[in-house]
C-alpha cells in the first residue's frame, strides 16, 4: 500500500504534548511541515485531569497550525505502560503466538482482559531462543487518552509506546551507527534508557526526570510546584562542581546544585542499567550516548555525562534524515531536534517497515476499524436485501391477483359447502362434552392402575435380604420438605398450596453381627440409590436411618418420596 501524503504524529507525554505534520516524498523521504509543542500543567496533584488538559492542548495546536483533521499516531508515555523484554525457548513458528500469549498472562501485572497489550519479536527464531518485549496498558486507562485524541477531533490509526518510536527514529536516522548505542530520554517523570546495539534493542525507564529536579526546587525554596518549574527554567542548570567557580546569585547556586545532585542520582542509576544490561542481555558497552528529551536541554547537561560516562556525548538528532519544510524556522527546528524523536518515529509507521511496530489499539477503535472495512460489503448486502424485498412484493403482488381470481371461481361451490360444515361442528361439540363427562371416571381409573405400578416399581427396587418395608403412609409435605401430614386413602379435598404429595416409608433392615452382616448399613443405602433412580418418585436427599450399635438385630429406617405424578386419594 502506498505511504499517505500527509501523515499526523502526535506524542502524548505527561507534561509536553507534541503534534506534528508530516509529508512524504516521491522517494518515500520525510518533509516536516510543521510542528508544535504544548506543555501541560507540571504539577503530579492535576495528573488527574491530564486527559482533559491533553484534549485542550490538542485542539489549540490542531487549531494553531491550522491543521486539517485526520488520521493520528500517537505514542504514550513509557511511565502509563507496562514494558518487559522475555527470553523465551526455540518453539515453533506456530506456536509462538501461543507461548507469547501464556507469558503475558504470566508478566503483565493486571487480569489480561483487564489490559490491551502486544508484543514485538526482539531477536531469535530459527531455532534459536526467542527475544520479545511485551507492552501492555490498563484499558481504561487508553480508553481515556484515546477519547481525549478523538475528542479534539482526531481519528486513531497507529497507537505506540513513545521509548519504540523514539528507537524507530534511532535506526531510520543513524542506520550508519556501529556498535552499542545508548539513548538517555530524560523526561518530566521518568527518564527511558534505549539501548541499541546491532539488530538488539533493550529499554528500561528510570523513576528520575525533570520533575524530580522541580520537587526538589519547590522543597528548597517553599514554593508551589507551578513557581518551581518557572525558576528551574529560568536558571536551571547543572551544576559543574570541581574547581568551576559558583554563581554570584546564591539562588541560581542553590538551584544548580539541586539539578546536580538529581543527575548524580540519575548517573548511578544509569551506570547500574549498563552493568545489568551488559550481565543479564550479554549486550556490549555502549559506544556512544545520545541526549535527548525536554529536561535534557538544562545547560551543560552534556558537560555533566561527558564527565560522568566519560564516552562521546551529543544531542540526538531527529531530523538527520528528515527534510524541513521552508515553512518552518529551520533554527527552531534544529535546537528542537532532540524533542522529536518520537514524532518522527510515528511518522515512519505510515511510510516503511519498521524494525518495532507495537499497536495498542482500544477495542473501540478496532471495532470501528472493522465495520468500516466491512461497510462497503454491508451497503451492498443492503441493497441486495432491497433487491430481494422488491421481488418478493411483486411476486406476491402476482399471486395475490391469482388468488382473487380462483376466489371468485370457487366462492359458490364454498357457500354449498358451508352447511355441511355447521353439521360437522355441531357433532363436534357434542364428542366434546361427552368426553369431558367421562374424563373423571378415566382418571380414577387411571390413578388406582398408577398406585399398582408405584408399588410394584418399589418392590423391584427393595432389595432381596435383610430388609423390610413395615409402613406405606401416603401425605403431603412442606414446600422445603421438613413437615410430613399423612392422609388416609380415600380421603375428599386437595392438597393445601404450596405443599407436596408423597409417600413416607418406613421399614427395618437386618443386624446379625460382622460374621453374617459385614456392611448392615449398606442394603438400606442401596436401596434408596434404587429409589432414586424411579421414574415415580423423587428421593428427599435427607434419608434417615438408625446407626447399628450391634444391641438390637434390627433398626429402623424412613425414606420420603416425593411423588413426580399428583394424584386424588378419593
Amino acid at each position: 500500500m502506498a505511504a499517505p501524503n500527509r501523515i499526523l504524529s502526535l506524542n502524548l507525554g505527561l507534561q509536553t504534548v507534541g503534534l506534528a505534520e508530516f509529508r512524504t516524498t516521491q522517494s518515500g523521504g520525510l518533509v516536516l511541515q510543521s510542528y508544535r509543542l504544548t506543555e501541560l500543567i507540571a504539577d503530579p496533584a492535576a495528573d488527574a485531569s491530564r486527559p482533559a488538559q491533553m484534549k485542550i492542548a490538542i485542539e489549540e495546536m490542531v487549531g494553531g497550525l491550522k491543521i486539517k483533521p485526520g488520521k493520528v499516531n500517537y505514542a504514550i508515555s513509557a511511565q502509563s505502560v507496562f514494558t518487559r523484554f522475555v527470553k523465551l525457548p526455540p518453539v515453533d513458528a506456530s506456536q509462538v503466538d501461543q507461548i507469547i500469549t501464556f507469558e503475558a498472562q504470566q508478566n503483565v501485572p493486571f487480569p489480561i482482559n483487564e489490559v490491551v497489550w502486544d508484543y514485538q519479536l526482539v531477536s531469535g527464531g530459527s531455532g534459536e531462543k526467542l527475544e520479545v518485549v511485551l507492552v501492555a496498558i490498563k484499558a481504561d486507562l487508553l480508553d481515556d487518552l484515546n477519547n481525549a485524541v478523538q475528542d479534539a477531533g482526531l481519528q486513531t490509526s497507529i497507537v505506540d509506546v513513545a521509548p519504540m518510536a523514539l528507537y524507530n527514529a534511532f535506526r531510520y536516522n543513524y542506520s550508519d551507527v556501529d556498535g552499542c548505542s545508548l539513548l538517555i530520554d530524560i523526561g518530566a517523570r521518568t527518564t527511558n534508557l534505549l539501548f541499541v546495539d546491532s539488530k538488539k534493542v533493550f529499554s528500561r525507564s528510570i523513576p528520575i526526570g525533570g520533575s524530580t529536579i522541580t520537587a526538589g526546587i519547590a522543597k528548597e525554596f517553599n514554593e508551589p510546584v507551578g513557581a518551581a518549574e518557572e525558576r528551574k527554567k529560568k536558571v536551571g542548570f547543572v551544576s559543574l562542581g570541581g574547581a568551576y567557580a559558583e554563581p554570584s546569585d546564591p539562588e541560581v547556586s542553590r538551584v544548580s546544585k539541586i539539578v546536580r545532585n538529581t543527575m548524580t542520582r540519575l548517573h548511578a542509576e544509569i551506570s547500574r542499567s549498563i552493568s545489568f544490561y551488559r550481565a543479564q542481555q550479554q549486550g556490549s558497552p555502549p559506544a556512544r550516548v545520545f541526549l535527548c528529551g525536554g529536561s535534557s536541554s538544562l545547560p551543560y547537561m552534556r558537560e555533566f555525562f561527558q564527565e560522568k560516562l566519560q564516552l562521546p556525548i551529543e544531542f540526538f538528532n531527529a531530523l538527520r534524515n528528515v527534510s524541513v519544510s521552508n515553512h518552518v524556522n529551520q533554527e527552531e527546528a534544529g535546537r528542537a531536534a532532540h524533542v522529536l524523536g518520537e514524532l518522527v518515529g510515528l511518522s515512519l509507521r505510515s511510510v516503511t517497515d519498521c524494525p518495532m511496530e507495537l499497536n495498542l489499539q482500544p477495542e473501540g477503535v478496532l471495532k470501528s476499524k472493522a465495520l468500516s472495512q466491512r461497510r462497503p460489503y454491508i451497503i451492498t448486502a443492503g441493497i441486495c436485501v432491497l433487491l430481494i424485498l422488491a421481488g418478493f412484493w411483486v411476486y406476491y403482488w402476482r399471486a395475490a391477483q391469482v388468488e382473487q381470481a380462483v376466489l371468485e371461481t370457487i366462492q359458490p361451490k364454498v357457500a354449498s359447502l358451508q352447511n355441511f360444515s355447521n353439521q360437522f361442528d355441531t357433532v363436534k361439540k357434542d364428542m366434546k362434552k361427552k368426553q369431558d363427562d367421562i374424563a373423571p371416571f378415566l382418571q380414577v381409573v387411571d390413578d388406582r392402575e398408577y398406585w399398582i405400578k408405584l408399588i410394584d416399581d418399589l418392590n423391584t427396587r427393595l432389595p432381596d435380604r435383610l430388609i423390610w418395608v413395615t409402613s406405606f403412609q401416603p401425605g403431603y409435605y412442606t414446600a422445603d420438605g421438613s413437615s410430613f401430614t399423612a392422609v388416609s386413602m380415600g380421603a375428599s379435598g386437595d392438597i393445601p398450596a404450596g405443599r407436596k404429595f408423597g409417600v413416607l416409608i418406613k421399614g427395618l433392615y437386618l443386624d446379625l453381627g460382622p460374621a453374617l452382616t459385614p456392611n448392615p448399613v449398606g442394603v438400606v443405602d442401596t436401596f434408596a440409590t434404587n429409589l432414586g433412580k424411579s421414574p415415580y418418585f423423587d428421593l428427599d436427599p435427607k434419608k434417615r436411618r438408625t446407626t447399628p450399635t450391634g444391641a438390637d438385630w434390627a433398626y429402623d429406617y424412613e425414606f420420603h418420596l416425593f411423588l413426580k405424578k399428583p394424584i386424588s386419594l378419593q
